[in-house]
């Protein structure tokens, strides 16, 4: 079955149909019955691909480096799918170009086996599926290098006018050091125009220069990459664009990937007018940097304001100052006095927030624009109504038009707790700008994504099929260059119409889409990101509400089943694998119950941010925020398809794996390990885990251990993989 998700290209250090490979060199051992020399080193991997209406071309160039006393001789692999081919390939030693050559799937899985069973390492084995392209490459000096620059074309595949593209980065892991720099660029231009852009694999920044034509970059320094670069883009000649990837596991629970995207380049007047108020906390604590950079934000604000647009600034500390008695134009002259406003103010006083979010909603117009406040703050309140629970009340009672109050808190000193709740009751969210973080860009870069609004009041409706468990539960306004992206799960399958219902200032807009919902098995990382999006939320949800046992029973099953860590869950880590999910619900509890009461300070900060990028997840974190806000790397959990290991002392324990489950141990590099793998090649991506990995197969646990079955009878294997 093809590795390529509706239109997958894994590009990779080669072309492919589906799923090319980063290229990586196999040291030779000098002579038989030596131990084989020390990996290469990859000193950098520079990728850039041009896609043309589906057309991709990729050139790569990659340089090795060989860190030992001697020159080597390697074997240069490139695992490959069925029917891949390379358009051009150049490697030079010593003045000689070196040619290689595309071996068939049997073929290569022979010379994986080799290399595994010489070197007792199944790392090799992920690939054990594909082909391969080989080439011997000698020598490679003696603390020289080896530079190979590759190129290739391939024709993507258009599904539901959505295109994926795949690149294979994980063969990196055999590098000896981490690399210097990775750097991939994808430039793309379609004749029709170009709407949501999204990698569930990286972090990666988008620059939509035009409807047509996008560019991609992923750049990183002193890594090594562990998996695969996923890229997808969707086409739409709609205003605004909806495309779907359904997915369904082995358990036959079915989900989807929905992705919203307005068109790039708006037509005079697309834009919504819009109301907006700025509220800046001026108390005495905000005096310094604070200040200057929260004038700076202002003012950056003020300057960028549509001509059509209505604002005020209030200034508060103990006393409540307005810019304005109410909304004005945002003409040259009350921009100008604005920013004069902004320049005269002062920090001292306590900290009136209730009357100060009152008076902006006394504010704010009635009917036809969009209307948000802008809330800054880097205290608690101490004038006035002190109590955060009457304040979002009488926030709640006084906001009768459903103004979006996003809020910021500044440094540590907030009630976490309560700016989480201000923007959640009121349709929008919360940030916080860290003492070592910029007031100015992090507004500034909130007021870009918010300037210019396109629909509110979002409402999605689908026909033919039952939706449900949708995150974000409440949909997010769409602003020009915004994309949104949902994770839900269906019953049904088949053709679907879904309806996208919005406001545009008083006049409701629907948009119909026509959606093919036949669940595939292609996209494994859906699940995984809708199960992360709900954790985050029923976390949040027993942080600012208080425990309850069926929510605690919720996040422990999910979080055990796909390795979600946090803070609240990194208990998880250490836990022994026979302990029952009862035992781990007990265990959450405590810590939801000890870290829920910890509401201002960095470590009520640090637990907003991570639930804030869980509940909004586009690619699953590396690590998580501890209790002190300090980040930490996730390194024994593994993520591999739809399964999840905990690393037990050594061993890979598959997350669905229970003690008391009958199991059948295997002998590593065994013959019986080879008969399992060629039977069942997904498997090769389990065992190149380690030496010692415990997995499920057809509802049967396999465990790799040092003394087991060495071999299997042709009717054992079949009752083995029989269900």
């Amino acid at each position: 079955m093809k590795r390529a998700c509706l239109c997958a290209i894994i590009l990779a250090l080669l072309g492919g149909a589906n799923a090319w490979a980063d290229g990586f060199i196999i040291p030779q051992p000098p002579s038989p019955g030596k131990p084989f020399p020390p990996n290469l080193s990859v000193e950098y991997h520079w990728v850039e691909v041009r896609i043309e209406d589906q057309v991709a071309q990729t050139t790569v160039d990659q340089v090795f480096v060989n860190n030992y006393h001697r020159d080597i001789e390697g074997t240069f692999i490139f695992p490959i799918p069925e029917d891949a081919s390379i358009s051009k390939f150049s490697m030079f030693l010593g003045g000689e170009e070196i040619r290689g050559r595309v071996l068939d799937r049997e073929e290569a899985r022979r010379i994986y086996e080799e290399i595994v069973r010489r070197k007792r390492d199944p790392a090799l084995l992920e690939y054990f599926k594909d082909g391969m392209f080989k080439a011997r490459v000698y020598p490679i000096p003696a603390h020289g290098k080896a530079r190979i620059k590759l190129e290739y074309s391939e024709v993507l595949k258009l599904n539901a006018g959505i295109c994926g593209y795949r690149y294979t980065l994980n063969t990196e892991k055999f590098s000896r050091d981490p690399l210097k720099s990775v750097r991939l660029t994808v430039e793309i231009s379609s004749q029709q125009p170009i709407k949501t852009i999204y990698s569930p694999s990286h972090n990666i920044k988008i620059d939509k220069l035009d409807d047509h034509r996008a560019r991609v970059t992923y750049t990183e320094k002193e890594t090594r990459p562990d998996k695969d670069f996923l890229l997808y883009y969707t086409i739409s000649e709609k205003d605004v664009g909806f495309n779907l990837l359904p997915y369904e596991d082995e358990d036959h629970q079915r989900y989807f990937l929905a992705m919203i995207s307005p068109q790039v380049e708006l037509p005079e007047g697309k834009a919504l007018k819009k109301d907006i108020i700025f509220i800046l906390d001026t108390s005495g604590s905000m005096s310094g940097g604070k200040l200057r950079q929260a004038k700076g934000a202002l003012t950056f604000c003020v300057n960028s304001l549509n001509p059509k647009d209505r604002f005020n600034i209030i200034d508060f500390d103990d006393q409540i100052r307005s810019f304005k008695g109410g909304l004005v134009r945002a003409t040259r002259g009350n921009v100008r006095d604005a920013r004069r406003f902004v320049e005269s103010c002062r920090a001292e006083g306590g900290t009136n927030i209730n009357e100060a979010l009152l008076t902006g909603l006394r504010q704010i117009g009635e009917g036809g624009r969009a209307s948000f406040i802008c809330f800054l703050t880097d205290g608690l309140p101490t004038v006035g109504v002190t109590d955060i629970n009457k304040i979002l009340q009488k926030v709640r009672e006084s906001n009768k038009t459903e103004v979006r109050i996003f809020s910021f808190g500044v440094g540590y000193d907030v009630n976490a707790h309560f700016l989480d709740r201000l923007a959640e009751e009121n349709h929008a969210t919360s940030d916080y700008v860290s003492p070592d973080e910029d007031i100015e860009v992090k507004v500034s870069h909130f007021y870009r994504k918010v300037s210019q609004p396109i629909l509110t009041n979002l409402r999605l409706s689908f026909s033919n099929i039952e939706a449900y468990e949708i995150y974000p539960q409440e949909l997010p306004d769409i602003f020009k260059g915004s994309q949104l992206l949902l994770l839900g799960k269906y019953k049904g399958e088949g053709n679907a119409r879904v309806t996208l219902t919005g406001l545009a200032g008083e006049r409701e807009k629907v948009f119909t889409y026509e959606v093919d919902l036949t669940p595939a098995k292609r996209d494994d990382f859906i699940p995984r990101l809708w199960a992360t999006r709900k954790v985050g939320y029923l976390i949040d949800e027993l942080r600012l509400h208080g425990e309850n046992k069926e929510l605690i029973d919720e996040v422990v099953r999910l979080s055990k089943k796909y390795g979600i860590i946090n803070q609240y869950t990194s208990f998880l880590i250490g836990a022994d694998y026979r302990l029952t999910e009862r035992e781990l619900s007990r265990d959450l509890a405590q810590s939801i119950h000890q870290l829920s009461k910890e509401q201002v300070g960095k470590g009520a900060v640090g637990q907003a941010r991570t639930l804030s990028i869980t509940k909004y997840a586009q690619v699953p974190l590396p690590g998580y925020f501890d209790s002190q806000g300090g980040f930490r790397r996730i390194e024994k959990v593994a993520q591999v398809g739809t399964k999840t290991f905990f690393n037990k002392d050594g061993l890979w324990v598959d997350s669905r794996y229970e003690g008391k489950l009958a199991t059948i141990k295997v002998e590593r590099f065994s013959r019986a390990y080879f008969q399992l793998l060629s039977r069942v090649p997904q498997i090769g991506k389990y065992l190149a885990l380690g030496e010692k990995v415990i997995f499920l197969l057809k509802g049967k646990a396999i465990e790799i251990s040092d003394r087991g079955k060495s071999h299997f009878s042709e009717s054992e294997l079949k009752a083995l993989l029989s269900r």
